[in-house]
């Protein structure tokens, strides 16, 4: 009887167990299935744009006028590299493009420092008005940039500012650092309060725990933020059409320019567009693994 019943408690499981892992096996597969096609669309969507403009960039202006890009496939000597080395002779682009980067790197960089600093004051240095500070800040994110535009036009009119480099790098770095200091103070107050205190235990200053403790613990959240700022302050147009000049427009503001003023010069336009586009996309492809980490980072313990 008891053998009898250990057959029938191991026979009972096993003619179920196959059924259940087949349709176990059979949702999985669908799930990835249905994930997979949605990754090769989103992909898809998102590539033949890219792809389209890049073609449009090697044509010549009379081949894009004529014809869509997809006709490279048919005719592919139409292809050239001569776009390039016009909008390189452009004086008005090609200066735009540098000042891009005049404008972007020192932003991105103050914004990082400046951030960091103070979100790890607000985080774990005790001083007077500490929370009032923080709720400050984050009152801040709300402010649209419109707002500000007059007035800071004003202040930097009065300071010699206006229609600089140095100028339209300063309202950059006044309008990311609230939403800088509220991204880096949310993963800087997940850092276990034991690891902090045990530094300073050990005699360690601030200074030293942030350096060689805080920092290399908050490698993506700061990545990440770099990545923010970064795209936001390369692909911005609004602020460089109020506060600079001409000689210190970035490519969005000359490419914008060259629309209004030649209207169907498209293989400028396509190559100009491309460059400022392929440079944030390489930030983002060499930092991504570092992006992927700051955004999950705090959504588990």
């Amino acid at each position: 009887m008891t053998l009898l019943a250990e057959e029938v408690r191991i026979e009972v499981p096993v003619s179920g167990s196959p059924r259940r892992g087949v349709l176990s096996r059979i949702g999985a597969r669908l799930g990835n299935g249905f994930v997979q096609v949605l990754l090769a669309l989103v992909a898809v969507f998102w590539l033949v744009p890219v792809f389209g403009l890049l073609i449009a960039s090697l044509r010549d202006e009379s081949a894009n006028t004529s014809s869509g890009w997809w006709t490279i496939f048919t005719k592919p000597a139409e292809l050239t590299l001569d776009n390039y080395a016009a909008l390189v002779a452009n004086q008005a682009v090609w200066q735009s493009f540098l000042n891009t980067f005049y404008i972007a790197v020192p932003a991105t960089v103050l914004v990082v420092v400046m951030a960091s600093l103070a979100s790890y004051a607000l985080s774990w240095i005790e001083f007077p008005g500490r929370e009032t500070l923080t709720v400050v800040v984050v009152g801040l994110l709300v402010m649209p940039i419109q707002v500000a535009l007059i007035p800071v036009a004003k202040l930097f009119g009065t300071f010699g500012l206006f229609g600089t480099i140095t100028g339209v790098v300063l309202f950059h770095v006044a309008f990311g650092l609230p939403f800088a200091i509220f991204l880096l103070r949310n993963f800087f107050t997940g850092i276990p309060r034991d690891l902090i205190e045990a530094a300073r235990m050990d005699g360690a200053t601030e200074w030293v725990i942030f350096k060689r403790v805080v920092l290399p613990v908050a490698k993506p959240a700061i990545a990440s933020l770099t990545i923010f700022q970064f795209l936001w302050v390369w692909n911005d147009m609004l602020v460089a059409l109020v506060f600079a000049d001409q000689d210190s427009a970035p490519i969005t503001v000359a490419l914008r320019a060259q629309l209004r003023q030649f209207g169907t010069n498209i293989d400028l336009l396509a190559t100009g567009a491309f460059l400022s586009m392929i440079v944030p996309l390489a930030v983002f492809l060499v930092f991504q693994k570092y992006f992927v980490q700051g955004v999950l980072a705090g959504s588990t313990k």
